[in-house]
């Protein structure tokens, strides 16, 4: 018989996760499924892929698998080794191909014919169909800064692929209402369970992740739970100090500016960012504006400054 290279069925590396084996399954399974592929041999291909994963899922068989080593490769042929270890224990099942009760000769030399596919049920000696669990599905959502702050509640149209009765692949129309926790952040995922593709053979529908987006804001910018304001100030508030009032996203709050405050200085408002364990902080960038000196009484009072209080705020670049 011949050797048969079920990492390769699989298209996985032989060091692959069992995440990466299951994943790998479900993409195959539905791919090669009788009763939904118009490949030629599906049949055939889904028959190999079952006998693949029935092996590599379980880690006692998947252990006793790789203990033939590199003795063999894909189509070589096949003797066990003396003293091979035989005979798991697993469960009975069927197929509803031709010949599909049995796995191949390989797999009968090495496991002692037991085995099922994975797929598949069995009653009285009777296959059951195959129940597959549906896809996930992922999406984005783009929200406001005020919702993330504040929470909300969004209608979504959504559409899905599905498998009808046939198995025929068709798009699904549907409204879904979402709510957006407060404090939620962009990459973070709202999980809308068993809103993703449906299952195979009444399996279970998959899930639904939408990931957050925020919207830019024209006044705000966000790092993490976070939020920075580029906040304008005079000249004389900036010598003198002042006490101004800040947007924040809970409202405006006061704010004291000390006095000497420099352009370009950051002040906190401690807990003012987006909600959380901790909560986000708001961060203000200080801006010093001047005003235009537009008018000949203008041009007088900043010459007249300029006289009172003689300043090179170059000094430092001439030594």
């Amino acid at each position: 018989m011949e050797y048969k290279d079920y990492y390769n069925t699989m298209g996985v590396a032989r060091e692959a996760t069992q995440d990466e084996i299951k994943r790998a399954y479900r993409k195959l399974a539905r791919k090669y499924h009788p009763d939904v592929s118009k490949e030629p041999d599906a049949e055939e291909r889904f028959k190999e892929v079952n006998e693949a994963y029935e092996v590599l899922k379980d880690p006692q068989k998947r252990a006793a698998y790789d203990r033939l080593g590199g003795q063999w490769q894909a189509g070589q042929e096949f003797t066990p080794p003396p003293g091979w270890e035989r005979g798991f224990e697993f469960g009975g099942g069927g197929f509803t191909g031709a010949d599909a009760s049995r796995f191949s000769d390989f797999f009968d030399s090495l496991f002692g014919g037991a085995g099922p596919f994975g797929g598949f049920r069995t009653t009285g000696g009777r296959p059951r169909e195959f129940r597959m669990r549906g896809e996930d599905q992922f999406a984005r959502i783009h929200i406001t800064l005020e919702e993330a702050f504040h929470g909300a509640s969004r209608t979504l149209q959504l559409e899905t692929p599905e498998l009808d009765a046939q198995g025929r692949r068709t798009v699904s129309h549907k409204a879904l209402n979402v709510r957006i926790p407060p404090g939620i952040t962009a990459g973070q995922q709202i999980r809308l369970a068993g809103q993703g593709s449906s299952g195979v053979g009444g399996g279970p529908p998959g899930d639904l992740y939408l990931e957050v987006e925020l919207e830019p804001h024209p006044r705000y910018r966000v790092e993490g739970r976070d939020i920075y304001l580029n906040l304008p100030l005079t000249p004389w508030e900036a010598a003198l100090g002042a006490k101004v009032q800040v947007p924040t996203l809970g409202g405006r709050v006061d704010l004291s500016v000390p006095a000497g405050a420099r352009s370009a200085q950051r002040l906190r408002l401690k807990g003012r960012g987006l909600p959380g364990h901790p909560p986000g902080d708001q961060y203000v960038l200080l801006q010093i504006v001047v005003p235009p000196a537009d008018t000949a009484e203008k041009r007088r009072m900043f010459e007249e400054m300029a006289r009172a209080m003689p300043f090179n705020p170059r000094r430092h670049l001439e030594a």
